[in-house]
């Protein structure tokens, strides 16, 4: 995925959880991405997030702690 993709729909995620408390907000921003990000591409989130976090939301970054670091072997759902 091109990194602008994946930081707009990072923020989209983002956007849709402000209008939740903001704990709930950051819970929910990690959720949505453990659940329907593929492996790869939250090896390719936590790239960016590592190199600066630059484009990304404040909450999509409180999230990140949140999000499940896939292991090296986890391969894609089929």
């Amino acid at each position: 995925m091109s990194p602008d993709k994946l930081i707009y729909q990072a923020n989209q995620i983002a956007t849709f959880f402000k209008s939740k408390p903001h704990a709930e907000g950051v819970t929910g921003v990690a959720d949505h991405i453990n659940k329907f990000w593929e492996p790869r591409i939250r090896r390719q989130f936590f790239a960016m997030i590592e190199g600066g976090n630059e484009g990304f939301d404040p909450l999509v970054v409180e999230a990140a702690a949140n999000v499940r670091r896939p292991s090296p072997e986890e391969k894609p759902a089929a």
